[in-house]
């Protein structure tokens, strides 16, 4: 599979203080959008996340998303190698993705950008 960048998931208390925060520190505008009753702001690198603690402490489980060009490719190469997969494929707003658990218990996110809205 190819990987073609990182992003690094930080759970936040306020969303609207920490985006400056962040866009200094990436030099990156944010970009905006809601997973559920999670909102999130994209900042270079990172994935800011703030919503009830319920569903954040199980986006905490989840160490980085990783933009693959296929999630196709990456759930074949994923299950070749016995990785669990807990959710996925399916289309989300940055893309299509797949959460799997590698075989040391590592959770990760796979995202693509196709099917993405924009």
């Amino acid at each position: 599979m190819e990987i073609m960048g990182t992003a690094l998931r930080v759970c936040v208390d306020d969303l609207d203080a920490a985006i400056p925060v962040y866009e200094k520190l990436a030099d990156a505008e944010a970009a905006r959008f809601e997973m559920g009753p999670v909102s999130v702001a994209a900042v270079g690198p990172f994935f800011l996340m703030s919503g009830p603690p319920e569903h954040l402490d199980v986006l905490r489980r989840i160490a980085a998303t990783l933009a693959v060009k296929d999630v196709d490719e990456a759930l074949a190469d994923l299950r070749a190698v016995g990785a669990e997969i807990i959710a996925g494929p399916k289309p989300g707003p940055a893309g299509r993705n797949v959460v799997a658990r590698h075989p040391d218990g590592s959770v990760f996110e796979y995202v693509d950008r196709q099917g993405a809205g924009g």
